[in-house]
């Protein structure tokens, strides 16, 4: 038996497992690149700030943000666009920008969380249903059944559930690592979002305007 005659003897809650399988890989894969796209040296990026700042070019400091991707950019933008406002405002902009760049971070995840928790679910359910049919038949033949009738049905109900576990684990493994890298993004912002407001700050003058806007 081939793997699609393997597949269709599990019966119809393999459309099911087979849906959240292929929105599972989805996720993954523009998840992945997504972060990949993001990812940068942001000591590197804070320090080109922090000099075009001290140097009173901030309008450069702008410029760089723009071309520079993912959430840090963004949140020192935020943080930017308010620099000679008091410092409340400030960061309640970079609160504001943090909190929308997490939401993009973690865009789809929830959904592949779900599909890790249904698609084992959606395996045992087959599976009952599977061997409700298979003793249903054993009944309508009155008990006349050999032993490979009746391990034939078992092993037809048993393909859903080793089809809703081999979607549900990895779809498992994979939200736990992006989501440990999601983390660390945030993580990443927070430090950036406080050394970027010390940043915008640090530089005043004596009469409470700040020195590179």
């Amino acid at each position: 038996m081939n793997i699609a005659g393997f597949l269709v003897k599990g019966g119809v809650m393999m459309i099911p497992i087979a849906l959240c399988s292929l929105i599972a890989i989805a996720i993954v894969v523009s998840k992945w690149l997504s972060l990949r796209k993001i990812q940068i040296n942001t000591r590197t990026f804070v320090l080109q700030v922090k000099n075009l700042l001290l140097r009173r070019r901030t309008d450069e400091a702008v410029m760089l943000c723009k071309q520079t991707p993912g959430p840090i950019a963004a949140i020192t933008i935020a943080g930017l666009n308010k620099v000679n406002r008091p410092r409340e405002e400030m960061k309640d902009s970079i609160e504001a920008a943090a909190k929308t760049e997490v939401f993009k971070l973690e865009r789809n995840l929830g959904i592949l969380g779900t599909i890790a928790a249904i698609a084992p679910l959606i395996g045992f359910l087959g599976t009952v249903t599977g061997m409700i049919k298979a003793f249903m038949k054993i009944q309508s033949l009155g008990g006349n059944v050999d032993a490979s009738v009746l391990a034939g049905g078992i092993w037809e109900a048993l393909i859903t559930t080793a089809a809703g576990l081999s979607v549900g684990i990895p779809a498992l493994i994979f939200y736990n690592w992006l989501m440990s890298k999601v983390e660390w993004h945030v993580h990443e912002m927070q430090e950036s979002s406080s050394d970027l407001l010390d940043m915008l700050l640090e530089k005043e003058t004596s009469d409470g305007h700040r020195d590179y806007a």
